[in-house]
C-alpha cells in the first residue's frame, strides 16, 4: 500500500490521541530507549501514551526515565490487549514484522488505528500507514531523532528524551564501534548538548555486573568458548544446565558474544543458547563480513550486517553443527 507523508501524521498529532508504543520481545537498549524517548516526547504534546513490551526488560536499564511505567504483555495480557484495541495510533518501534510482538501482532493487524513504523531493519512488512525505515541508520533511536526533526519539534527535546535516545545509540553501536555513520555522530552531538551524561550512561549500562554475572562470563570464556581460527570465528554455547547452575536471568548474557571479536584476527562470533523449547543463536561480525544472510538463510532469523540472530527447533549440538557446516559457504578457510 502507498505510505502517507509525514504531513498526514503531523496533522493527526495536532489533537490529543490515545497512543500505544510497541517494541520487540526481549527489549534491548535501542528498543527501550526509542520507545521511552518517543513516549516522553508525545506526552509533552498532551497525548495519552502507553508503552507495551512483549516481555520484561533487563534490570540493567532500570535507570531509564519512566521505564517502570511500561506494561509487560507476559505479565498482564488482558490489559495489554485492551490498550491496543483502544488506541487511535499504534507506533511500532525497532521491529519490522508483526510476528516480533507475538500474539499482539494479530490484534495490531486487525486494529483500525493509524499505524506508524520506525525501524532500521531490512525488509519491513507493509502494515503501517506511515513508515520511517532506514537500514543505514545506526539505531531506531537515531531515527526517533529524525522523526521528531521531521515534525519540526526538536525544540521540544529535553535531557530525559535525549538520555533515552543516547542509550539506543550506545547499545546498538557497541559504544560507537560499529554500525555508525556521520549522521550518528551528529545526533549524538545534539543529544550531548541537551545535557546527556554520556560517561554516566556508559557506566550504568556496562559496568554494573554482579558477582554472579562475572562468574558466568568467566565460565563462558573458559569452559564454553570454541575457536575456529581458520575462519576467524568463535562459538560460545550455554546449556539448560548452565542456565540453572548460574541462575541466568534476562539480560545476564547481553554482550558476551562480543568478547569473541576481541580475539586478534577474529571477525565472526556466534552465541548459541539452549532454551526450554528452542535453541537461539546470536551472530556478530566485524568489517565487511555479513552475518545477516547466515541468520536469514539457515536459522529463520535476520537483523543487520554485523548483528543478527535466529533460532531453531533442534538440539544444541545440532545447531552448533549447522553453524559450522554453513560457515565455509560464506568464508574461505585460511591456512594457520
Amino acid at each position: 500500500m502507498e505510505m502517507d507523508s509525514i504531513d498526514t501524521l503531523k496533522a493527526k498529532l495536532q489533537t490529543p490521541q490515545d497512543i500505544v508504543i510497541l517494541t520487540h520481545r526481549n527489549p534491548d537498549g535501542d528498543a527501550l530507549g526509542s520507545s521511552l524517548a518517543l513516549s516522553i516526547f508525545l506526552q509533552k504534546q498532551m497525548h495519552s501514551v502507553k508503552i507495551i513490551l512483549p516481555s520484561e526488560y533487563p534490570q540493567s536499564f532500570s535507570f531509564l526515565p519512566q521505564v517502570e511505567t511500561c506494561l509487560v504483555y507476559d505479565l498482564d495480557r488482558e490489559r495489554a490487549m485492551d490498550e491496543i484495541k483502544q488506541a487511535s495510533i499504534i507506533c511500532c518501534l525497532d521491529f519490522n514484522g508483526l510476528d516480533r510482538i507475538d500474539k499482539m501482532g494479530q490484534v495490531v493487524d486487525e486494529s483500525k488505528a493509524y499505524k506508524v513504523l520506525i525501524d532500521h531493519h531490512l525488509d519491513p512488512e507493509p502494515f503501517a500507514d506511515y513508515a520511517l525505515s532506514d537500514t543505514s541508520a545506526s539505531s531506531t533511536c537515531e531515527l526517533i531523532y529524525t522523526f521528531i526533526e521531521s515534525l519540526d519539534m526538536l525544540n521540544k527535546l529535553d535531557v530525559n528524551i535525549a538520555t533515552c535516545m543516547f542509550t539506543g545509540l550506545i547499545t546498538d553501536t557497541g559504544s560507537f564501534k560499529y554500525a555508525t555513520n556521520d549522521r550518528t555522530y551528529q545526533v549524538a552531538s545534539a543529544l550531548k548538548k541537551l545535557g546527556v551524561d554520556d560517561y554516566g550512561l556508559q557506566d550504568k549500562i556496562f559496568n554494573r555486573y554482579s558477582p554472579r554475572q562475572m562468574r558466568l562470563l568467566g565460565h563462558c570464556l573458559y569452559n564454553r568458548l570454541e575457536i575456529l581460527p581458520e575462519y576467524g570465528a568463535g562459538i560460545i554455547t550455554l546449556t539448560k544446565q548452565d542456565y540453572e547452575d548460574y541462575n541466568i536471568a534476562r539480560g545476564d548474557t547481553e554482550g558476551i558474544v562480543n568478547y569473541i571479536l576481541m580475539l586478534d584476527g577474529f571477525s565472526i562470533a556466534a552465541f548459541i543458547t539452549e532454551q526450554p523449547t528452542i535453541v537461539k543463536i546470536s551472530l556478530r561480525s566485524k568489517g565487511d563480513f555479513s552475518v545477516q544472510e547466515i541468520a536469514r538463510n539457515h536459522f529463520n532469523g535476520g537483523g543487520h550486517k554485523n548483528a543478527s540472530g535466529g533460532s531453531a527447533y533442534a538440539t544444541l549440538d545440532a545447531v552448533v553443527k549447522r553453524f559450522k557446516d554453513v560457515l565455509p559457504k560464506y568464508r574461505e578457510p585460511k591456512s594457520i
